[in-house]
């Protein structure tokens, strides 16, 4: 029954998924050609300059790609499940209803991870390359609260969908809208270095409001 239900699952989100690969691969290609290209035309020490006292962000374009992908994986992987109520169909497997969801839900956060994992490690090597390792930890320690606020989109988005009461959905939207905010905070690179344990709790505990919202469609609540 797993791999029936990956097999489902990838079906809907392989396309979202590839796309998402392609738009990292390209972002982080460009993100860095530039860093190559501002270095050679600047001079290295002038650029470095730049980064450490001016507050230059080099990776700004990479802002709010963690968060487009959570919220395009969700619609894909939820959204036709809502189209003629046919995740009512799903749980009539002969198979747990909130286990059968959570397996959904594990399978679409496992291709978020590796789709970020990508971005990460793309990041990290391209930083390593042209800086010391110093700036290389505060440009992650910056980037990472964006990719987490990408898996609280993934999870909220994902309610959203599910959650068949207007009211209830209004009432997440407003709570995701303040929580993802959280981690867009103007402030200078590393800021977020001792909140980010406390965000990424906060971002696993939204995974498991999608049970609410799939108890309330199959029972059928209006």
């Amino acid at each position: 029954m797993w791999k029936s239900i990956i097999y489902k699952e990838w079906l809907k989100i392989r396309w979202t998924a590839i796309f998402s690969i392609v738009v990292v691969l390209l972002v982080c290609g460009f993100v860095f050609l530039k860093v190559s290209h501002d270095i050679r035309t600047t001079d290295a020490n002038n650029f470095w300059y730049s980064i450490l006292f001016m507050k230059y962000n080099f990776f700004t374009l990479l802002k709010f790609i963690p968060i487009i992908i959570g919220i395009a994986l969700a619609l894909s992987q939820y959204f036709p499940e809502t189209v003629d109520k046919r995740m009512k169909l799903t749980f009539h497997l002969p198979v747990e209803e909130n286990k059968i969801l959570l397996q959904m839900h594990l399978f679409g956060t496992a291709v978020l991870v590796a789709v970020y994992l990508l971005l990460f490690l793309l990041f990290f090597a391209g930083c390593r390359y042209y800086f010391p390792i110093e700036m290389t930890v505060a440009a992650v320690l910056t980037v990472l609260p964006w990719i987490i606020s990408g898996l609280v989109g993934y999870f909220m988005v994902s309610t959203i969908i599910l959650e068949p009461i207007w009211k209830f959905r209004i009432f997440y939207a407003l709570v995701a809208f303040g929580f993802i905010t959280l981690f867009y905070i103007r402030a200078e690179q590393a800021a977020y270095a001792h909140a980010m344990l406390p965000l990424f709790i906060s971002a696993m505990m939204a995974s498991i409001s999608i049970l609410f919202s799939g108890y309330r469609f199959r029972k059928g609540e209006m």
